[in-house]
């Protein structure tokens, strides 16, 4: 008996023990939740399950009993139908077919497609059908889907026969000679025998369609509609509009638009011949369409004009209301064929867009002759690389017109002088906000934003007044238009105009609406206005806590909704289930995420919106963490996901107060060592109270040392909550691996002060790095730093401060801040010279006016201190650090004598992207932090690195059984 019990007592500790470390295998089949929608009944909830790497699966679920399911392999995109009956969603091919594809090089055509899917909810039939390009259901109504067809592929032509092809024809009977002539002629170039069928189209401005089925859910009907490029439903589903081009087998069909009416099964052509239509919508109520066309010009045409077309219920065609010509059309612009055509919110209103005609291209210049030369002006708007950056976009760029249909006319609105204009009423307002910062751009090169004009721009009539000139801070309209709300950077108040002045609506308030944490040396930013009321009677922002209902006339005092989170220290924030909701009304039912700053708890709240919310938890606050709240239309049922740092982000579905997990994400978790989080709280060497996230190992023991790794960016405790999978990062700690292989991460939060980022780095680093030794589970002689861009310029200013780090990596780092300044990122062309003067850099100067600010927190300068090994990731492509940072740093580090490696992963970013090279860093990195922490044998790489000759071929990653050396610093 005492046997048993004592093997009763030591299974359940060896199993234990026998849990596996993480290892680089793991990743490509860790799941997460991806799409996910429910029905608007709130009976049944579609979601994916997708694995890091490999084939999804679509699951459909009932919300009222979880094991009433359907999975399908590969389905994605899923839509279930406005009347709750049916998903309709795509189904992938397999990974590895389209991977081998891509092995092969295939061309486009030839790569595996994708098929679609149809399932009635309750129900277990499925139809499917294969190789289709899209589908599309209407907005607001049920019963129909269009799929568009892969366009079937053209038998290629036979090659031309060769000379023994050709005498073995001349061989043949006597009936066969007219071949073999026709056979020399096109194997000489003589294309005067060849049918017209066979002419190449390569210079056609002909666009092959495909197939198009428009199928009605829940029977057999359905119809092909032939050589169709664009398609477009109505919102309300009575409608469908179609692009139809000419077919290149038919030299009597034309390019067409044709309107299908679903209820009739009548087929209109609205429009008849033409080169390209673009841009089809439909009025909501579906009484109007429109869409521009370019018809006119032949197939080598220089310049094209575009033309905007409407067709309103009931008339026999198309009629064209706006070109070049149109009354109101400003002289030298036309209509824009990238401008987005949207109608107004009644239909009274159609926008579109404008832009300057462009000068046809001159032929008779000889490329070869052509002077490639970028000419940069002191008194351009915008760097030279910010204009290259943005050229596509610039050469497309349009800008806002109207065509009232009530007054007959058209109306510019916007113009490359006043280029942003901002809608109200969903474009029936009668007021719209016109902003420009012409003349004032130069300026964001060191500030990062530039001065705007603000105005309030007559839609009726164009006629511009001034709200506020040399505006500084965040902009905001009312729903209708009435009001336009000015947040100011400068005395941090909202003022709101009401047509007539400006008036500071918040100047009575005890509360900061910005943020109170702000750290960087520029003006704070605002919380923000959220939402307005119904008739723009109040505006909803938030402060640091809560959230406050403001007087847009300044008349009634604000008034604080959300009533204790700033004594309880908890943090509301809306979460916007209905995307249609444009504003609030009394007694709505509001839904809030709820997090506790202290404790970093979290929670999903239910408010119901009177002049006080009142508020009742869906979810209880709790150690977990919750994300992708969506919610039933017509029933009071909402799906989110559920999470902490030892449970994936599984989804639930809560109807009325009964919660339903529905998924079961990662079972297998439980067989590998994994670890717990907790909140670790210290005091800096200057005084300040600070926390961070310790992560220890599953299997911890008090009685042993650990090796510590610290991974830092700037403020990161509010992710105690947060899962992390196991994955390859782009260049991030992955913390989850490393706890399960018996390292302790820590995650210090880190707050600044101006002109000194390096000095505030090791005051909240170091100073937490030695709290943390105090215990005597930290192996405070085996410790080491990660960080990533910005965490990645803050392990190279520590390792100049202190010697307490055996290891260091920095991935994408600034080493020279004299040098970066002038920089340019080249993700945006933008020079770098804001992000130190107003930003995340935080010098707060120019480096003229503070050149010490610089050179102190420029690690380049202060490497002769350095003492601890150091790999640098710095790639080629890098968009945001340049990456000859990397190269100042490796190379002084190098002329120095100094231990350090530099990894620059070609034309990659500045985050890894391609998971080929995320998952060749983190075995790089495992390499690197268990030699020199846990005194494993090193890789290759790291003792004799690999040479530019053995590139491609070798890549070290083999562990070398020698002896080698301590490193000497």
């Amino acid at each position: 008996m005492r046997t048993v019990l004592l093997s009763l007592f030591i299974s359940p500790l060896f199993l234990f023990a026998q849990k596996k470390p993480l290892d680089h295998s793991v990743y490509d089949g860790w799941q997460s939740i991806g799409e996910r929608t429910i029905s608007n009944d709130g009976k049944w909830v579609v979601y994916t399950v997708t694995p890091q790497e490999g084939d999804a699966e679509l699951v459909i679920q009932s919300s009222a009993n979880s094991a009433v399911k359907k999975m399908v392999p590969r389905g994605y995109n899923p839509v279930i139908t406005e009347d709750s009956r049916f998903v309709v969603f795509k189904i992938k091919p397999f990974f590895k077919d389209t991977r081998d594809a891509r092995i092969k090089k295939k061309k486009p055509e030839d790569f595996p497609k994708d098929s679609i899917a149809i399932m009635e909810l309750g129900k277990d039939n499925l139809w499917k059908t294969a190789k289709i390009k899209s589908f599309k259901t209407p907005q607001k109504a049920a019963g129909w889907v269009a799929f568009q067809k892969e366009k079937e592929p053209v038998a290629s032509k036979p090659s031309a026969p060769t000379q023994k092809t050709v005498d073995s024809l001349k061989r043949s009977l006597d009936s066969l000679m007219l071949l073999v002539t026709e056979l020399k002629n096109i194997k000489g170039g003589n294309r005067d025998m060849v049918d017209a069928d066979d002419e190449p189209t390569g210079n056609s401005t002909t666009t092959d369609g495909s197939d198009l089925v428009l199928k009605r859910l829940g029977s057999s009907q359905d119809k092909t509609f032939k050589n169709v490029v664009d398609y477009t439903f109505s919102p309300n589903g009575k409608k469908l509009m179609m692009r139809v081009s000419k077919s290149a087998r038919d030299a009597n069909s034309k390019n067409a638009v044709v309107l299908y009416n679903l209820a009739s099964g009548k087929l209109d052509t609205i429009l008849k011949g033409g080169n390209d239509f673009k841009g089809f919508t439909f009025s909501e109520d579906g009484y109007r369409a429109a869409f521009v066309a370019e018809r006119d010009t032949s197939a080598k045409a220089l310049q094209r004009f575009y033309e905007l077309y409407v067709y309103n219920e009931g008339d026999d065609s198309a009629t064209l209301i706006v070109d070049k010509k149109s009354c109101g059309m400003r002289i030298g612009n036309t209509v824009s064929e990238n401008g987005t055509i949207t109608f107004s919110k009644n239909g009274n209103r159609l926008f579109f867009g404008t832009a300057p005609i462009v000068a046809p291209k001159d032929t008779s210049l000889i490329d070869i002759d052509l002077v490639k030369v970028d000419v940069w002006h002191y008194n351009d708007d915008y760097l030279q690389t910010q204009q290259l950056f943005n050229l596509q976009n610039d050469l497309k760029r349009s800008y806002l017109a109207v065509y009232d249909f009530t007054l007959n006319k058209m109306e510019p609105l916007g113009s490359k002088d006043i280029p942003t204009i901002y809608q109200t009423a969903q474009g029936d307002g009668q007021y719209f906000i016109a902003v420009t910062d012409t003349g004032r751009r130069v300026a964001s090169q060191w500030s990062g934003n530039t001065l705007k004009d603000v105005y309030a721009l007559e839609v009726a009539t164009g006629k511009m007044t001034l709200v506020k000139k040399n505006h500084s801070g965040q902009i905001f309209s009312s729903y209708t238009g009435k009001y336009i709300v000015l947040y100011d950077n400068k005395n941090r108040n909202y003022w709101a105009w009401d047509g007539q002045s400006l008036k500071n609506i918040t100047s009575g308030m005890k509360v900061p609406l910005y943020n109170e944490e702000n750290d960087v040396p520029s003006d704070p930013s605002p919380y923000g206005i959220f939402t307005w009321h119904q008739n723009d009677s109040f505006a909803y922002v938030y402060d640091r806590y809560d959230m406050w209902r403001l007087d847009p006339t300044g008349k009634q005092k604000p008034v604080n909704l959300t009533g204790n989170g700033r004594s309880k220290k908890d943090v509301y924030r809306y979460v916007r289930l209905d995307n249609e909701e444009r504003f609030f009304t009394t007694g709505q039912p509001l839904y809030f995420r709820v997090q506790n700053e202290t404790t970093k708890k979290a929670g999903l709240v239910q408010g119901i919106l009177t002049d006080q919310v009142v508020l009742n938890p869906v979810v209880e606050t709790s150690a977990y963490n919750y994300n992708l709240l969506a919610k039933a239309k017509d029933a009071p049922a909402v799906i989110y996901t559920k999470e902490s740092y030892t449970s994936s982000p599984d989804l639930y579905v809560q109807v009325g107060d009964k919660a339903t997990k529905l998924s079961e994400l990662n079972p297998q978790q439980a067989q590998y060592n994994w670890g717990t989080a907790e909140l670790f709280t210290w005091k800096t060497f200057t005084g300040k109270q600070s926390e961070g996230i310790l992560y220890k190992p599953e299997d911890f023991d008090p009685k042993k040392k650990y090796p510590m790794i610290i991974y830092f960016y700037e403020k990161l405790s509010d992710g105690l909550y947060n899962y992390n999978a196991p994955s390859p990062t782009p260049s991030r700690l992955n913390i989850p691996f490393y706890v399960s292989r018996g390292y302790l991460v820590f995650a210090p939060d880190i707050t600044y002060t101006k002109g000194q980022p390096g000095k505030d780095a090791y005051n909240y680093i170091v100073s937490g790095a030695q709290a943390l030794a105090k215990n005597s589970w930290v192996d405070a002689k085996n410790m080491a730093i990660q960080g990533q861009s910005w965490g990645g310029y803050q392990v190279a200013a520590l390792i100049t401060q202190t010697s307490m780090f055996k290891a260091a990596w920095a991935g994408a780092p600034v080493a020279n801040m004299t040098s970066a300044y002038g920089g340019i990122r080249w993700e945006s062309g933008n020079n770098r010279q804001f992000q130190y003067e107003k930003g995340q850099s935080r010098i707060g100067a120019t480096l003229w006016e503070a050149p010490n600010k610089y050179i102190e927190s420029s690690p380049l300068f202060q490497l002769p201190k350095v003492k601890t090994p150091l790999v640098i990731m710095s790639n080629d492509a890098d968009g945001a650090v340049p990456w000859y940072q990397g190269i100042e740093f490796f190379t002084a580090m190098r002329r120095l004598g100094k231990p350090v490696w530099l990894l620059n992963y070609n034309g990659e970013a500045h985050n890894l992207v391609e998971r080929k090279n995320r998952k060749d860093i983190q075995i790089r990195q495992q390499q690197y932090f268990d030699w020199l922490l846990k005194g494993e044998k090193p890789a290759k790489w790291l003792v004799e690195g690999v040479p530019a000759v053995k590139k491609g071929k070798e890549w070290g990653l083999e562990i070398v059984d020698y002896k080698v050396a301590p490193l000497q610093l």
